[in-house]
């Protein structure tokens, strides 16, 4: 575990630096790194990627609340919005965590790579959007919306950003609400869905002390120390700095883990 220690602070670093920044992505950079480095701490390989998955998602709770927290601090959360979507977000983080547990680990991996290129293409190719500072979405699709948000968020071990930020943004609501908002709703989907991995794992598994069900307690914990740390300077910059050039980096970025997931095992 000692060996690890750094590599899991700097996942930690990166995924609260990157959800304080876009709202997205924490997550799916955690899952890829983890599965490399969780079979070295005695994880079956039959259940690396459920334990990246669940462990991932533990994780962004606490990155969650951090980033939320910063951004709460500068008024960039639409609460009436975020109401509308936790209700869906809940129900889906729940089910997803259990249609997870029943799919085969080469399942998830090949899902989790293609969400990364589907994530991608959406930030490389999606165009601006005409946003009001005053408006706050309240369409009664946010229900539905977040439903669907958190079944996919669960499959993929993320927060969910990569999808509720594109929605409010096309619904007129500004980036760095949208973000906000995304980090909020991220800490439910997170609860959700981790509470459902934990119960989820069979009875029989062998899985390295620490563990909760499928969550690997001790990563969770370290990842999550780092992230609170590093999210609001993400935060930060994400109030400083124009996305164009920061989307593209980070499309890149998302499509080397997706190569990694799928080509080196």
């Amino acid at each position: 575990m000692l060996s690890l220690l750094p590599a899991y602070l700097l996942m930690g670093a990166l995924a609260g630096f990157l959800a304080g920044l876009l709202g997205i992505g924490g997550g799916l950079i955690l899952v890829a790194a983890l599965v490399w480095v969780l079979p070295q701490q005695g994880v079956p390989e039959s259940a690396v990627m459920h334990v990246a998955l669940a462990t991932s998602l533990a994780s962004i709770v606490f990155t969650g609340l951090s980033s939320a927290r910063a951004h709460w601090k500068r008024g960039s959360i639409l609460w009436r919005s975020g109401g509308r979507l936790i209700p869906g977000v809940v129900l889906g983080g729940l089910l997803g965590g259990q249609v997870a547990a029943r799919l085969d680990g080469d399942w998830l991996r090949y899902g989790v790579a293609a969400f990364c290129v589907g994530a991608a293409l959406q930030l490389l190719l999606g165009g601006p959007k005409v946003s009001d500072a005053r408006r706050e979405p309240l369409t009664a699709w946010l229900w539905p919306a977040g439903l669907l948000i958190g079944l996919i968020s669960a499959l993929v071990g993320i927060g969910g950003g990569s999808m509720t930020v594109p929605l409010l943004i096309a619904l007129g609501a500004t980036p760095v609400r949208a973000v906000g908002t995304s980090a909020a709703c991220g800490v439910v989907i997170g609860l959700a869905s981790a509470l459902s991995y934990g119960w989820s794992a069979p009875a029989d598994l062998a899985m390295p002390s620490g563990s909760l069900g499928y969550i690997y307690l001790p990563a969770t914990l370290l990842i999550a120390m780092a992230s609170v740390f590093a999210a609001p300077h993400g935060v930060s910059l994400a109030h400083r700095l124009p996305g164009a050039q920061l989307q593209r980096v980070f499309a890149a970025l998302l499509l080397l883990v997706a190569w990694q997931l799928v080509f080196l095992r």
